[in-house]
Parts: structure tokens; C-alpha cells; sequence
């Protein structure tokens, strides 16, 4: 009795030690960490305020280089959605990791080269092996053989364009246009400049996702549920037909 009694008060004896060193240890790497901040912090103007805002600022440039980055919209190109003045947060990622843009999607993109030397906004009408024509005999797009209702997003009073095209879009590409058709410089207007009017997928920044600012139209983009019932392309696209040309940086967007 007396041995197992001594051997449970050493067990007993033995356990707040352990513990204890323990704490000890974490305590020890702990007050490192704040040490190396306190050192830090004790080099920069501003101490501790400015470290913290040096992260911030780092955090929101990681943040905008990767994920998402806002732009300012500087047309009426796409109204009644986007307005001047706002500014939308576009999805870097949306594309990134195997994901194609879809018929519908607002995008941003790099127009160098295409549009002019600057960003854009535009609407996806047609991808890559897409047929696009304009008019039916209602005066609806057509996209591979299907009509196309865009009343839920088209400035009010415009047709879907006044000029009519008959295009195939070429695999890798994408067929754009402005929802304000009467005030928008887009695929139809380029299509005998460089490229034919269309915009390489690789020049996409990402896609718009939502309205940020001002914070009375902030919403999310929602995407044209109309254009999902267009068919697949029935084969591969073709270079794209002439048409008219004028290259501006007018609709430009500001990032």
C-alpha cells in the first residue's frame, strides 16, 4: 500500500512540471515574436501605426494584383447597369483555373492592340467557334442559330445594333459588345481593325462581379441567363468578316 501510494504521488508530482515548462517554452517564443515587432517598430517613424498600415497597404496590393481589382466606368457603354462614375470589383480568379468566359459575362480586358490602349467593359455575346449575326427578322442577335432576348440588360430604346454584321468567332477569342448599343464602341466597330474585332481570351483581366461603389448601386452583376440556352457551336471558329472600323479609347475603363 505504502509503494503504491509514493508511486501515485510521484505521478502527481510530476505532471505541473511538465507544465510548466511548457508554458514556459510557449511563453519564451511568444515574447520573441512581440520582441522582433518591437524592434521593428522602433525602426519606422510612427511605431506601431505605421507597421500596421504598411501591412494594410501590402495586404490590398497583393489583393488587387491577384483577386480582385476595381475599375471606375468612364462611359455610358454599358448603362442601364453600369453607370458613369461607378466602380466595379472584377474577379481576377473567375478565369484562372481552367474556367472560360461564357456568353453573357461582363468582362474586363486589355484592348492594346484590338480596341485601342487602354481597359474595357464589355458584354460576351459570342466565344470561341461562336456564329453571331445581327438582325433576325425580329431584330434580335442571333447566336448560333438561336435569337437572342437581351431586353433584361439593353439601354432602353436602343435596337441590338443598328449595323448589321455576320461574324464567326475565332477559337481562343471573344465576340463583345456595349449594353448601350447607340453609345458603345465595340466588336462590331473593329471588326476590319487588327484582330477582326475580337478580343483574345488571354487579354482578359477578369470579370465583373459586382458594383462597389457608389454605395447606393451596390449590387452584384448578375450574368444574362438568355444567352445560356444558346446552343454549342456546331464546329470550330473562322476569321472573322470585314466590317467597319474606327478605333477609340472612348469606353475605356480606369483601374
Amino acid at each position: 500500500m505504502d509503494a503504491e501510494a509514493q508511486h501515485t504521488e510521484r505521478d502527481r508530482s510530476s505532471h505541473p512540471a511538465g507544465s510548466e515548462e511548457i508554458s514556459d517554452t510557449e511563453g519564451t517564443e511568444e515574447r520573441s515574436r512581440f520582441a522582433l515587432v518591437d524592434r521593428a517598430a522602433d525602426r519606422v517613424p510612427g511605431g506601431r501605426i505605421t507597421l500596421t498600415v504598411l501591412f494594410c497597404l501590402f495586404f490590398l496590393l497583393l489583393l488587387s494584383r491577384f483577386v480582385i481589382q476595381p475599375f471606375e466606368i468612364p462611359s455610358g457603354s454599358m448603362e442601364p447597369g453600369l453607370r458613369i462614375g461607378d466602380r466595379v470589383l472584377v474577379n481576377k480568379l473567375a478565369y484562372r483555373f481552367g474556367a472560360e468566359p461564357r456568353r453573357g459575362d461582363v468582362v474586363v480586358f486589355d484592348g492594346t492592340g484590338y480596341f485601342g490602349d487602354a481597359d474595357y467593359i464589355k458584354r460576351v455575346v459570342g466565344v470561341g467557334g461562336d456564329h453571331v449575326v445581327c438582325c433576325d427578322r425580329q431584330g434580335r442577335i442571333e447566336v448560333n442559330g438561336r435569337s437572342v432576348d437581351e431586353s433584361t440588360f439593353l439601354f432602353p430604346g436602343d435596337k441590338p445594333s443598328e449595323v448589321s454584321f455576320d461574324v464567326a468567332v475565332p477559337d481562343g477569342t471573344l465576340f463583345v459588345l456595349g449594353d448601350h448599343r447607340g453609345d458603345s464602341s465595340d466588336s462590331r466597330d473593329h471588326l476590319g481593325s487588327p484582330g477582326g474585332g475580337m478580343i483574345p481570351v488571354d487579354d482578359v483581366i477578369g470579370r465583373a462581379d459586382w458594383i462597389a461603389w457608389p454605395l447606393g448601386h451596390w449590387t452584384g452583376l448578375e450574368h444574362a441567363d438568355d444567352y445560356a440556352r444558346v446552343p454549342a457551336a456546331a464546329g470550330r471558329g473562322a476569321p472573322a468578316s470585314s466590317g467597319p472600323s474606327g478605333p477609340s479609347a472612348a469606353d475605356g475603363v480606369h483601374g
